[in-house]
């Protein structure tokens, strides 16, 4: 599904969101806490627009891994990454199954992505265990609609976007539907915490219906 979309996704995200989207994926890149040399992995990175950010933050002396499932997806995130002369690694790889060693990464981030996990506890202890101690773990979700304009958006408009847009009706019925399944924050901050993290945090954007969490991975002893 997400193959099929790839080429139409930059610009969906832009019309459905009304540009928004960029602005929340700064405060993800704000709240990772980067310092420049630091090393981040963005988890379901798409077309690398939250990895981007993070090498901003970690600087040319940084290292940012963007992994994703999707060959389609990091093909453009590999032709971004050249126009903008950005020294970011993305490969081909499974949230649930993540190959990097323990304790690797300063930042590991997630945007609009544990949404799609199959198991969702299962890839945010990956992410959790992959970060250093001390680093965080970010993630920039969806949140079950509450109000009912913002319900009506997400269950008529947006479908009727992307058919318009991408021609991909069943892709963009699906988003609304994975929202509406999608835990609370408190429960998604729960699952961080099940994970392992600490100081598990979250901040409800655009009237609620975006969440943005993020939690530390407890120092060793």
């Amino acid at each position: 599904m997400f193959g099929a979309i790839a080429d139409r996704y930059d610009l969906m995200n832009r019309v459905m969101t009304m540009g928004r989207d960029q602005r929340w994926r700064t405060q993800a890149a704000d709240v990772a806490g980067l310092s420049p040399g630091d090393s981040a992995l963005d988890v379901a990175t798409g077309t690398g627009d939250l990895a981007f950010l993070l090498a901003n933050r970690a600087g040319p002396e940084g290292r940012v891994v963007g992994v994703d499932f999707t060959p389609e997806m990091l093909r453009l995130a590999r032709l971004k990454a050249t126009r903008r002369g950005q020294s970011v690694s993305f490969v081909q790889g499974d949230a649930e199954y993540l190959h990097f060693p323990s304790a690797t990464f300063q930042a590991v981030t997630c945007a609009f992505g544990v949404r799609n996990f199959e198991d969702r506890q299962k890839g945010i202890d990956e992410m959790a265990r992959v970060t250093a101690p001390g680093g965080r773990v970010v993630i920039l979700e969806l949140t079950p609609p509450q109000n009912p304009l913002a319900r009506r958006y997400m269950d008529d408009v947006v479908p009727r976007l992307g058919q318009l847009l991408a021609r991909a009706r069943d892709a963009y019925t699906y988003l609304p539907e994975s929202a509406e399944q999608f835990p609370e924050p408190q429960e998604l901050g729960a699952m961080m915490q099940n994970a392992g993290l600490r100081k598990v945090t979250y901040r409800l954007l655009n009237f609620g219906t975006v969440a943005l969490h993020w939690g530390t991975r407890p120092d060793v002893g």
